[in-house]
């Protein structure tokens, strides 16, 4: 039960930068017990694909930050950050049917690839969420908003990546927190759009 929290919060964060939550569990997996993956991700670990994510997360920081840049490359992002998300959600599920004391016939070790799909859906409706409020932001604020909204996003797929493996019941309340944020800020928006003078 535990991993597929942590899926879920790695997965989320992926949606808001695919690298990171990567980075992290193959970090983790490398350097420290926190986390022992399976041969089939072993990959992760593997210090060419490690520097690979290191020079793309520098990418991906600095263009997420340009106005109108930001848009094109949430466009590009449309495919990697989901199949991040599912791989870093199938990755640490299938990292908890390493541990003996797991009963070998749980539903998601017979059904591997539900990790896949459920990543790669969590990721996807995260980065739809980002990728159409970004414009709007450039756009209301002049581009000066980019910087500063990027930076938060980091900030926050870094967190929830390191609170998803350590902390996988308060990684689940974050993510309740943010959506519960997210759906009271777009009924006020519906609210004040309803009320405006036409």
């Amino acid at each position: 039960m535990l991993a597929t929290l942590t899926g879920l919060g790695l997965s989320t964060a992926a949606g808001l930068n695919a690298y990171i939550p990567m980075l992290v569990v193959g970090l983790l997996a490398r350097f420290t017990d926190v986390l022992r993956l399976p041969a089939e991700f072993g990959w992760l670990t593997n210090g060419w694909v490690l520097a690979g994510l290191g020079v793309l997360l520098a990418a991906e920081v600095v263009l997420d930050k340009i106005p109108a840049v930001d848009t094109v490359n949430d466009a590009v992002q449309t495919l990697v950050r989901p199949a991040a998300g599912g791989a870093v959600f199938a990755a640490t599920d299938a990292a908890e049917r390493l541990d003996e004391r797991i009963a070998a016939s749980s539903f998601m070790q017979e059904h591997g690839w539900i990790g896949w799909v459920l990543g790669i859906a969590v990721a996807l409706a995260v980065h739809a969420v980002k990728a159409s409020a970004r414009p709007l932001i450039d756009g209301g604020t002049f581009g000066l908003g980019a910087p500063v909204v990027s930076t938060s996003e980091d900030t926050a797929s870094l967190g929830m990546s390191l609170l998803a493996v350590v902390a996988p019941l308060l990684a689940l309340l974050s993510i309740l927190a943010a959506v519960g944020a997210a759906v009271r800020l777009l009924r006020r928006r519906r609210r004040v759009s309803g009320s405006a003078p036409t």
